[in-house]
């Protein structure tokens, strides 16, 4: 359903909230090996989520990425969009340029529907609420335990 990128950074940011609950700054190489995504490729997905402001960066030997309060009514979906953009909630499902209301390609309003409940499932808890979930144990993210 998400792009290898939106997997990675998925991953990453509940990493980095999971640490910043612990008030701990965490560097790209560490974040990369936890989440087990190629370093390069983990660095450019938290630079997009730095400029979207949905991570927060200090450089400096005592830096690293983090969260604060001010990132706390972040959903999944904001991070979809950060990363992939809003395709796939807005985006005709065939490709479509001229799909609408007015003009709809064959799987428009089934897509619809699906769509409403993706939008739910993104926004219906924060990163934060995720991240929580992982440090205490409710549900897993294997690699992010150590």
């Amino acid at each position: 359903m998400f792009s290898k990128a939106c997997q990675y950074g998925i991953r990453a940011v509940i990493y980095v909230w999971k640490k910043s609950l612990q008030d701990q700054k965490v560097g790209a190489k560490e974040i990369s090996k936890h989440v087990d995504a190629p370093e390069p490729f983990t660095a450019k997905i938290l630079q997009t989520l730095v400029r979207q402001k949905i991570l927060g960066s200090q450089k400096g030997p005592s830096g690293g990425f983090y969260v604060d309060e001010k990132h706390e009514k972040f959903t999944l979906k904001d991070l979809v969009e950060a990363i992939d953009g809003d395709e796939l909630f807005n985006g005709c499902s065939l490709g479509l340029e001229e799909c609408s209301e007015e003009n709809p390609c064959p799987l428009h309003s089934e897509i619809k529907k699906v769509r409403v409940h993706v939008v739910h499932m993104l926004t219906k808890k924060s990163l934060k609420q995720l991240a929580q979930e992982v440090e205490s144990g409710s549900t897993v993210l294997s690699r992010l335990l150590n």
